[in-house]
C-alpha cells in the first residue's frame, strides 16, 4: 500500500472577501516508498494449464454426450483381480508399503519381464512400484535431467510429457510422426539429437497415434543411444494392447537394459486405471535414482491394490490374447463407422485410440470441432493439436477413444450420423 501525503491548506477569497491570513505552513510528511508490485502470481506449469481432457469431459456431462475422449474403459478389470484387491483390504493392509513397492509386486515385475522378454531383472535392485505411470515418468525425468538438458521425444506426445521435462528444467525436442500413417523416419531423430540431448522418451504402442515401432526402428533408436551416449526412457504402458504385429521392449536389444528405464502400469493391461499403479524397471543405478526422486512425490501408494495387481501380472495368456480381441474388435468396429461417416481413418497398430482426419467433412480445426461436437451431436472426443508443440501440424486430427462396450460405440456412431448429417 502507498503513503499519501498531506497538503498544507490554501489560502485566498474571492467576489471581493477579504483574504484570511494563511495559517502557517506544516512541513510535508515525507513520502511512503511505495510497496513493491507483487509478482505475478504463475505457478511453473502455467504454460501447460489448460486440460482438455478436463474441459471435454465436462462438455460431455453438460449434454449428456458419449464420452470417447479420456482413455479410460467403462468396465471392471478381471473378477479375480477385483478380489485379490478386496482380500487384501479385509487382511488388515491399509497402511504405507514399503517406498519401492511390496516385495511381492516387484517380484511379479520382474518375472513378468523375464517371461515375456527375457529380461533378467533384480526384483529388489531393479524395479520401483510407483503411483501409476505418469509418476513413473515425472520421477525419471527428474532424476535423470538436469536444467539445459534435452529431453527427445516423438510428437504427437501425451501431455504431461512437456509438463514433466518443464518441471526438470530440460528443454522437449520434437520428432514428428509422418502421417497420415504417423511413421517414425530414424533420420528425422538422428537431426534432432545434439550435445545437448541427454534422454530419448520414447511411447511405443504410442499414444495417441496407435503407431508402433517396428523391430526395425527399434533397433535403430538403440544405434543412436548406444552412438551418442542416450538414456532412454521407455514409455511402454500399452504393451499388451498391440493389434498387428508384437510389442518388443527397446530395453531387450543389445547394449540396451543398461541405459534404458522402461515404464508400465496397470490401468490400462487391465482396466484397473483409477488404482494408479505403475512401475519403472531397468539398471540398479538408473531405478535408484528414480525411487529416490519418488520418495519424495508420492512416498508410497496403494497397498492393497499392489497385491492385487501383483496377481494380475501372473494372469495366463488366455487372459491377455482374449482381451487383445475384444479390443481388436472394438477397434474395427469404430474405425469402419467412422470411415462411412466420411472421416478419413486408418487403423491402430495398439492403445485404445482412433486417430480421424476431419478435412474430408469440410471441418479445419480439430479444437472448434470437438468443443462443438457434444452440443451438436451428443459425442465427446479429443482434438489431436494439443499433443504437439505446433498446433497446426495436428490442426485437422481428432482423437476417439474405443475402449468402450460395443453398444456404447454403437449408439457412438449412431449420434454422429444424425448430428454430422
Amino acid at each position: 500500500m502507498t503513503g499519501h501525503r498531506q497538503h498544507p491548506p490554501g489560502s485566498g477569497g474571492c467576489c471581493g472577501t477579504p483574504a484570511v491570513p494563511a495559517a502557517p505552513a506544516v512541513p510535508a510528511a515525507p513520502a511512503v516508498p511505495a510497496a513493491p508490485a507483487v509478482p505475478a502470481r504463475r505457478g511453473r506449469l502455467a504454460a501447460h494449464g489448460h486440460n482438455v481432457f478436463a474441459e471435454m469431459s465436462a462438455l460431455a456431462e453438460r449434454y449428456d454426450a458419449v464420452n470417447l475422449g479420456q482413455g479410460f474403459p467403462d468396465t471392471a478389470g478381471p473378477d479375480s483381480v477385483v478380489e485379490a484387491a478386496v482380500r487384501a483390504l479385509r487382511a488388515g493392509h491399509h497402511q504405507y508399503p514399503p517406498v519401492p513397492g511390496l516385495p511381492a509386486l516387484r517380484r511379479a515385475i520382474a518375472d513378468h519381464q523375464r517371461r515375456r522378454y527375457g529380461l533378467d531383472i533384480d526384483p529388489d535392485r531393479e524395479t520401483v512400484v510407483t503411483t501409476g505411470a505418469s509418476e513413473a515418468l515425472a520421477a525419471a525425468l527428474l532424476a535423470l535431467t538436469s536444467p539445459g538438458d534435452e529431453v527427445v521425444a516423438l510428437e504427437p506426445f501425451y501431455d504431461s510429457y512437456a509438463a514433466c521435462a518443464t518441471l526438470a528444467g530440460a528443454t522437449l525436442v520434437p520428432v514428428r510422426l509422418r502421417a497420415p500413417d504417423f511413421t517414425l523416419d530414424t533420420r528425422d531423430l538422428a537431426a534432432a539429437i545434439t550435445g545437448r540431448t541427454r534422454v530419448l522418451l520414447l511411447n511405443t504402442p504410442h499414444n495417441p497415434t496407435g503407431a508402433v515401432l517396428t523391430p526395425g526402428q527399434l533397433h535403430e533408436v538403440a544405434a543412436l543411444a548406444r552412438a551418442h551416449d542416450l538414456l532412454v526412457i521407455s514409455d511402454e504402458v500399452y504393451e499388451h494392447l498391440v493389434f498387428d504385429g508384437v510389442h518388443q521392449p527397446i530395453a531387450a536389444l543389445p547394449g540396451m537394459f543398461e541405459r534404458t528405464v522402461t515404464i508400465s502400469s496397470a490401468g490400462k493391461s487391465f482396466s484397473f486405471t483409477g488404482w494408479k499403479v505403475g512401475w519403472a524397471s531397468g539398471p540398479a543405478d538408473l531405478v535408484t535414482a528414480v525411487r529416490e526422486v519418488k520418495q519424495h512425490l508420492s512416498f508410497a501408494a496403494g497397498t492393497p491394490f499392489q497385491y492385487a495387481v501383483a496377481d494380475a501380472l501372473r494372469l495366463p495368456e488366455e487372459y491377455f490374447t482374449a482381451a487383445t480381441d475384444s479390443l481388436r474388435r472394438r477397434r474395427d468396429l469404430m474405425t469402419d463407422g467412422l470411415r462411412a461417416l466420411g472421416f478419413d481413418v486408418r487403423p491402430p497398430q495398439g492403445t485404445y485410440f482412433i486417430t480421424a482426419d476431419i478435412t474430408p467433412l469440410g471441418e479445419r480445426d480439430g479444437m472448434e470441432f470437438c468443443r462443438a461436437l457434444p452440443g451438436r451431436a451428443g459425442v465427446a472426443a479429443i482434438p489431436q493439436q494439443v499433443f504437439y508443440a505446433d498446433p497446426d501440424a495436428g490442426r485437422r486430427y481428432v482423437r476417439f477413444a474405443f475402449c468402450k462396450r460395443e453398444t456404447v460405440l454403437h449408439e457412438a456412431l449412431d449420434r454422429l450420423k444424425e448430428g454430422l448429417a
